[in-house]
């Protein structure tokens, strides 16, 4: 007869089984003292702190910590350990130092209050916020240098498409002030995803917080948080701040993608409005007369890597509980900070990309001459000047644009017969104005003059709207400059209470 025995009782197995070392356990290693090394450091100063502060431990009993804490830091390369399977991972690593030094009594008085839980978060969260700091620079730069080009491209022609068609003439400095426009609603959309990053976790331990009189605003200020996450539940469970980021990188690389595909376009052979100077053009191996301008290909897979990387990030959080859990933590967030990487290669590239490219205007003159795109003008005029209704000046400019086409001319030199022609036919009569006139009317420059209700690419608007983005380009600098001053006072202050216990040692 067979008896069952509690397998809890026959259980001789001892931690890690090394197959969990190996798939779980160093990797999670590896990626803490790659990533958060620094993050640890400024959260056991800062809880010490905070400890002794509020009178949970005495000076002494901090001073002990502390003095160890600064050895560890002194004689521990994190980047020469390799993980043994002695301690389940980094942190375990710092307490087991910490023992070793001062004894077990003082050593595990450090975790008082705080779990791997908050602990975890705030890390997270400190490597995000520099993450996040660094793409905003990045931003930033590319904002302002598609700023200046506008500037400097404000009055040069181009062709606009629409369904990958010449549709109208417009401005370079018109069409990136609407990518610059897409771009500072991206910067503030991170913006507000660093905002809820700035909200510091620490002092809701494992999930309710602590009995001791712990003082969580203190520990935030040390870190160089805003102030504390209000709920301990969500400290804990709440992944919008990751969410939050990653959906903010995932938008402005779309967006930005657009912006690299219009570029491969206009730099085809065929279209060829955009000339990309030698330093940004490789020659092929074997076509000695080919310009491959690949960076733009780089900068369009690099956008897509980019894109694809935070999205990754948001399908793993998808569908998990709202709870503390190991999906949103190391891996997740080391798998992230690829996003980051791929996003401020674009980033920097792009800026330089766009600051160094010109206009081509011997192409432009001919892609307007062989697509009638000015005709739009025309029937606009005819409204303005001889009172038609538009639509029937839109099927008078209509025939024009077609009989022109077909001859394969140009609208200003072959187009005004074939406007008499269809002006009478259509109302009877001969046009108030004649050839010169006519010519006026249809050229790309009266297209864009004309244009000059707000948002439009005329002189006026244009001006009103490259005023507004430096000023919202400087308010963004303005907000950086707040942002680097509030951390460099945190860490300041955080040094000095931290150096002060282990001098009273």
């Amino acid at each position: 007869m067979m008896t069952n025995i509690d397998p809890r009782l026959s259980d001789k197995s001892v931690f890690p089984d090394p197959v969990y070392k190996e798939t779980v356990l160093k990797p999670l290693f590896d990626g803490a003292k790659s990533h958060h090394v620094e993050a640890f450091r400024r959260i056991d100063r800062a809880h010490l702190v905070m400890l002794v502060e509020t009178d949970i431990l005495d000076r002494d009993q901090a001073s002990a910590i502390a003095g160890a804490l600064e050895a560890i830091d002194r004689e521990i390369d994190p980047a020469s350990l390799e993980y043994t399977g002695e301690v389940e991972d980094f942190f375990f690593l710092i307490e087991k130092e910490l023992k070793a030094r001062i004894g077990a009594d003082i050593a595990g008085r450090l975790h008082t209050s705080r779990s791997r839980n908050d602990i975890d978060h705030t890390l997270f969260k400190l490597g995000l916020k520099e993450r996040i700091d660094v793409l905003l620079g990045k931003a930033r730069k590319l904002l302002h240098s598609m700023i200046e080009t506008a500037e400097r491209e404000k009055n040069t022609l181009i062709v606009a498409y629409t369904h990958g068609q010449p549709a109208q003439p417009t401005t370079f400095g018109h069409y990136l002030a609407a990518a610059i426009e897409v771009l500072i609603r991206d910067i503030e959309r991170m913006e507000a995803a660093r905002a809820i990053v700035n909200l510091s976790p620490m002092g809701a331990a494992a999930i309710t917080t602590s009995g001791f009189p712990i003082d969580r605003a203190l520990v935030a200020k040390l870190l160089g948080f805003a102030a504390p996450l209000q709920n301990s539940y969500s400290c804990i469970a709440a992944s919008d701040y990751i969410t939050s980021t990653y959906s903010s990188i995932e938008l402005m690389f779309i967006h930005l993608g657009r912006l690299v595909q219009d570029f491969q376009f206009w730099t085809s052979f065929e279209v060829g409005q955009i000339y990309v100077p030698n330093a940004f053009v490789q020659i092929s191996s074997i076509m000695p007369q080919k310009r491959n301008p690949v960076p733009i290909e780089h900068m369009r897979h690099l956008a897509s890597q980019t894109m694809g990387r935070a999205r990754t990030v948001l399908d793993v959080i998808h569908n998990t509980p709202f709870t503390d859990m190991n999906d949103s933590e190391g891996e997740t967030q080391a798998m992230g900070y690829e996003a980051f990487a791929s996003a401020g290669r674009v980033l920097d590239l792009l800026a330089a990309f766009v600051a160094a490219i010109r206009i081509d205007p011997a192409r432009v003159a001919e892609n307007i001459r062989r697509s009638c795109i000015t005709i739009t003008e025309l029937a606009d005029s005819l409204v303005r000047l001889e009172g038609l209704s538009f639509r029937q000046a839109h099927e008078i400019a209509a025939h024009v644009a077609k009989a022109v086409v077909a001859q394969g001319g140009g609208l200003a030199k072959d187009g005004y017969l074939p406007f008499l022609t269809a002006f009478e036919n259509a109302t009877g009569r001969q046009p108030s104005f004649g050839q010169n006139k006519f010519e006026e009317l249809v050229s790309p420059e009266h297209f864009v003059a004309v244009r000059d209700r707000f948002g439009g690419p005329a002189s006026e608007p244009m001006k009103n709207a490259l005023a507004s983005y430096r000023l919202k380009a400087a308010q963004f600098d303005e907000v950086a400059e707040k942002f680097s001053l509030h951390e460099e006072k945190a860490a300041n202050e955080l040094n000095k209470k931290f150096l002060a216990l282990v001098e009273t040692r």
